[in-house]
């Protein structure tokens, strides 16, 4: 299962690389404005005390327009508010291509000739997309550290982390969602999109019933509800996140089942591998 995690991580280098590296600048772009906002706080303030209080709270802003000036809660509106579905766009389509990827193309069953078994092989490339998500924010996690070295705006390195911690669980909840879904549906692309868009669903729904007190039921079920940005820095709630990462576990574990039972194909997408229902084939089964 080594060889396998070595083997996943090095093809997905470059999207690592590319989703951190470029993640990490917003990062510093966004400490460095920190200084000028923060130098025109009263007037920026009474601009954002004009806007809506549905719309701040639809993005998690405070009802207080002061809060937004903190460290934590400017990093939380900046950056936090956006990241669930920035980044749920390389989760979606990392875990739903995980396998189904290499077998629409015809690759799979030339794997799966190798002596590895497909545990060895699921579990290994599951390994390695959670290694390779870790590594995207933990590169973002270092681009923040090196902004607040030239900037007024400061947040212990452990603190900073706590909401990282909580978005990578919700990312891994997402992979194992996709991946799950891409051994159920026909197809790689029909599993990215009903993924993506339960993923955009979970969003609305959470930030709507900061809006609607009658969502707030609904949200409960909403995965992105659990989600700890600005109260994670004093706040952090660790139940929340194993919550996350169980879930996650019984979708990879099912998921896991599936690919067991699976028919690999040779190459292409897949059908819905719905019954023949015609009368030949009914007089025959009878």
């Amino acid at each position: 299962m080594i060889t396998v995690v070595r083997y996943s991580l090095r093809r997905l280098r470059g999207q690592t690389l590319g989703w951190g590296i470029a993640l990490a600048l917003l990062a510093l772009m966004i400490v460095s404005v920190y200084d000028a906002i923060a130098a025109q706080q009263e007037q920026v303030a009474r601009l954002v005390a004009s806007y809506p209080p549905e719309l701040m709270a639809f993005f998690g802003a405070s009802q207080d327009a002061l809060a937004m000036f903190t460290p934590e809660g400017f990093i939380s509106f900046e950056f936090f508010s956006l990241m669930p579905v920035v980044v749920g766009i390389f989760a979606v389509l990392m875990g739903s291509g995980l396998l189904v990827g290499d077998e629409e193309k015809g690759t799979l069953d030339l794997i799966m000739a190798h002596p590895v078994s497909r545990t060895a092989l699921f579990l290994g490339r599951m390994a390695a997309l959670a290694l390779a998500t870790a590594g995207i924010l933990a590169i973002v996690w270092l681009g923040f550290l090196l902004g607040m070295r030239f900037s007024t705006l400061s947040i212990a390195w452990d603190r900073l982390l706590r909401p990282f911690v909580s978005l990578l669980a919700v990312l891994l909840l997402f992979e194992a969602l996709a991946l799950l879904l891409s051994m159920v549906l026909p197809s790689r692309r029909l599993a990215a999109t009903v993924s993506g868009s339960l993923l955009v669903a979970s969003y609305f729904v959470t930030s709507l019933a900061r809006v609607n007190e009658d969502l707030e039921a609904v949200a409960r079920f909403s995965p992105l509800n659990y989600l700890q940005t600005a109260d994670a820095f004093d706040e952090f709630n660790p139940q929340w996140v194993a919550g996350l990462l169980l879930t996650a576990a019984i979708f990879s574990v099912t998921a896991w089942w599936r690919f067991q039972r699976r028919d690999i194909r040779v190459g292409g997408e897949g059908g819905w591998q719905v019954p023949s229902l015609s009368w030949r084939h009914i007089l025959r089964r009878a």
